[in-house]
């Protein structure tokens, strides 16, 4: 969907009174959605990081385990990211997987936490990376210019 052209213009008294709350509701909900996906690369990254620094890295493929997903459809009333240790990731196995008993626990392994502690201690870098888009609000050509209107998933790399 492109950007919604500004339809309500009313004259009233020789002054011309135009709309834009289709456009700035369009662009809220896009630019929110490129701020959750700049959120899920910067989380992941982190992830990666965060692991490695607690774990010494083999051939294991556990710092790449992590996977996020933007989503926001017609369903859903404001855009999310979904950041996640997955079993499996498009129907197939994520190499790494244990990452995922190391961060929940088992019965011999304890609760790490790694990344509920990660995402935590990262809320102001968060809230720097969403600022950065909604800031683009004031410009329009900045607004449109930071839009992809194709969805958001990670591709496991």
């Amino acid at each position: 969907m492109s950007a919604p052209k500004s339809v309500v213009k009313v004259n009233k008294n020789g002054v011309t009174y135009t709309s834009n709350v289709d456009a700035a509701k369009y662009y809220i909900h896009e630019l929110s959605r490129a701020a959750l996906r700049d959120v899920g690369k910067y989380v992941k990254k982190r992830w990666r990081e965060a692991y490695y620094s607690h774990f010494e890295k083999h051939s294991g493929e556990g710092g790449r385990a992590t996977t996020f997903q933007v989503i926001a459809s017609k369903s859903t009333t404001a855009p999310r990211v979904e950041i996640g240790l997955p079993h499996s990731h498009r129907g197939k196995d994520v190499e790494g997987f244990y990452a995922y008993f190391q961060e929940f626990g088992t019965s011999r392994q304890p609760r790490l936490g790694l990344l509920n502690k990660l995402v935590e201690s990262n809320i102001p870098q968060i809230v720097e990376i969403e600022s950065k888009y909604l800031s683009a609000l004031e410009d329009e050509a900045k607004a449109l210019s930071l839009v992809d209107e194709g969805d958001y998933e990670d591709d496991g790399e």
